[in-house]
């Protein structure tokens, strides 16, 4: 994968906030107020954010089977006409109309802005339309942050022809990271970060994941999300946080930098 970037970006404080599952049903007022606390500490905020459950919704009522395959949603034509119109035409606005409520300055973005986020098919028989991100274009996110605005990005890519295709929330919300090169990356579940022996950790290595993985602490769901914080974490971001609502959790990094 390609980047454009600015070549103000590495003296930017910046932090990506991946919003997904029930986190995007309704936002607590702690989520605002710590938010706002990071933006007044200097950084520069961008959300992107996915929208399974409203999608989900939406595919019932139509009577579009759904399923997925490793995490990724199977999306065959009429399903995705159905993730984009769900996530561009009422996830997106309804979680910048939150933002703006709160004193946050927000604007919709998606894949087709500014050829925000190019892609090709990842692999058409398997998963049908969704795709591999190519090439991210920043220019439209260091116009907005310069202006303390916060682009919220929803999880469409959009091929050289136009096509729009569905691609992964973290996968979308790893490579923006690392396109803006921000110092920290945080995926916002609906739980408190990871559980071991009953308790939250609040620090945690690779290694102790892996360990965690092998001896069975670590399961479902969270699997991929702890894959994919390491995969993250080894292309060059800092530090990967696990966190719920009100932005507080698991802070994952690298064994050297655990103090």
């Amino acid at each position: 994968m390609t980047t454009c970037k600015s070549t103000q970006v590495t003296a930017r404080k910046r932090i990506v906030i991946k919003l997904g599952g029930s986190t995007l049903e309704g936002l607590n007022e702690a989520f605002f107020s710590n938010f706002k606390t990071l933006q007044e500490d200097g950084y520069e905020i961008i959300i992107t954010h996915g929208g399974g459950p409203a999608i989900n919704r939406e595919l019932e009522k139509r009577d579009v089977p759904s399923h997925k395959i490793n995490g990724i949603r199977v999306t065959n034509e009429e399903a995705m006409e159905i993730v984009q119109s769900t996530l561009i035409g009422q996830v997106n606005p309804k979680l910048v109309h939150d933002l703006n409520q709160a004193g946050i300055q927000a604007i919709g973005l998606n894949g087709f802005d500014m050829n925000l986020l190019e892609c090709e098919f990842l692999d058409f028989e398997t998963y049908g339309y969704v795709g591999e991100i190519k090439k991210i274009d920043t220019a439209i996110i260091d116009i907005l942050t310069a202006n303390n605005v916060v682009p919220v990005i929803s999880c469409i890519g959009a091929t050289e022809t136009g096509q729009g295709l569905n691609i992964n929330g973290d996968t979308v919300a790893s490579e923006i990271a690392l396109a803006v090169g921000a110092e920290r990356l945080l995926l916002v579940t609906d739980v408190s970060g990871i559980r071991i022996g009953g308790e939250y950790q609040k620090e945690v290595t690779p290694e102790q994941i892996r360990q965690w993985i092998e001896e069975g602490e670590i399961t479902g769901g969270m699997i991929p999300k702890v894959e994919g914080a390491i995969w993250v974490l080894n292309a060059g971001i800092p530090k990967v946080e696990i966190v719920d609502d009100t932005l507080t959790g698991t802070t994952i990094t690298s064994k050297e930098l655990v103090k």
